[in-house]
């Protein structure tokens, strides 16, 4: 096993002290309340059994004994396998001690978006992936692939009250191209998979569609599902049978740019989301972009020059008021990932934009405007 340590960096340090994170660009500035991480690595995070966090990069399990200060790196393919898992990724340690972990695999990309048509050509793929580990990520079990089309991302896992292994996954569609979401659904601890229904809301473009959907279970049971759109709000869909299906169907009031958004289950039984707004803080406008059928069928906001959080203590219906945590006007400080270190303790970070952030709940508990 090769050990390595990642200590913060000295470019995260500077970053997140309000320095310009470029040699050229606006500077990062961050919530005065939030805190840098003590390390770089990208979420998800899982905590383990024995305390350790766990994570994962392209090609290697990482393991955490002291809270992120170090970290433990080994192979989590074996020899010969082709496979380099992408950045945007789902992780979860079952009940039962499984470890799932699913991804698309960067080996296998093939993009073939035809301008011309507005659509994708044959032979255009991502394909989509899960495996586990039952030994603490030690040794991992053959990956499955649940479909060969081209996967947008895959945004987070769950595992439901009666023990339903749930993550989130894509498929690009043709005639028009464009996006749809679905659901993967586990009973054995990620053993074998079902697929869902697709939701698809239509559209046309390579960022066009139904995208990056993020998925929770609520009290009454039922999952929900916040789906990413060019349409200025995120989209609900709602579950009562663990995600096999998707039924219900509806806009939701929450205002984002296309950028997907990150909901979390908190101990205290608060649900957080993470995303970009589509205006910048105290802004009444914003340049948009598509509209032409290439990127989407409909004029966008793709700001992401901002990380907003805000808490919803009635399963979202109502919220806190969004709080900015990060900003640096003219970049993408987008696709988060959320982890509860310790009950009201959250980490923040980022696949775009480099965001690494801790932070209090209590800190950020606005009254809704």
């Amino acid at each position: 096993m090769m050990r390595t340590t990642i200590l913060l960096t000295a470019l995260a340090a500077i970053c997140l002290s309000g320095v310009p994170a470029h040699a050229q660009g606006d500077a990062l500035w961050v919530h005065p309340n939030c805190r840098p991480l003590p390390t770089d690595t990208l979420g998800p995070f899982v905590r383990m059994g024995d305390g350790s966090i766990l994570a994962v990069d392209p090609t290697n399990v990482l393991v955490s004994k002291d809270e992120g200060v170090s970290w433990e790196s080994r192979p989590i393919f074996s020899e010969g396998q082709n496979f380099s898992m992408s950045n945007e990724r789902a992780l979860v340690l079952t009940r039962n001690g499984a470890l799932v972990v699913a991804f698309m695999n960067m080996n296998e990309k093939d993009w073939r978006w035809n301008s011309a048509k507005h659509d994708a050509d044959p032979g255009t793929r991502l394909p989509c992936y899960a495996m586990r580990s039952l030994d603490n990520g030690k040794t991992w079990e053959a990956p499955q692939k649940m479909h060969d089309d081209w996967t947008g991302a895959v945004r987070n896992m769950i595992q439901t009250k009666d023990g339903q292994v749930v993550f989130t996954s894509m498929k690009l569609l043709n005639n028009p191209g464009r996006h749809s979401v679905l659901t993967y659904v586990s009973a054995d601890d990620g053993a074998t998979w079902r697929a869902s229904n697709i939701i698809d809301l239509g559209g046309q473009g390579h960022h066009g569609g139904a995208t990056e959907a993020t998925v929770i279970q609520l009290q009454d049971g039922r999952l929900w599902k916040l789906i990413r759109t060019n349409l200025g709000r995120f989209w609900n869909a709602y579950s009562d049978d663990n995600g096999a299906s998707w039924r219900v169907i509806q806009l939701s009031q929450i205002e984002a740019s296309s950028a997907p958004g990150q909901l979390l289950r908190l101990a205290d039984g608060r649900i957080m989301l993470a995303w970009n707004r589509p205006l910048p803080e105290g802004k009444t406008e914003y340049p948009l972009s598509g509209g032409d059928n290439e990127w989407s069928e409909v004029p966008v906001s793709n700001h992401r020059g901002e990380l907003s959080i805000a808490f919803s203590d009635d399963e979202g219906k109502a919220w806190s008021k969004p709080v900015v945590i990060a900003r640096q006007p003219g970049k993408s400080l987008a696709y988060p990932y959320l982890f509860e270190r310790a009950p009201g303790e959250l980490w923040v970070t980022t696949m775009q934009g480099g965001v690494r952030l801790s932070l209090l709940e209590k800190d950020f508990l606005q009254p809704a405007p």
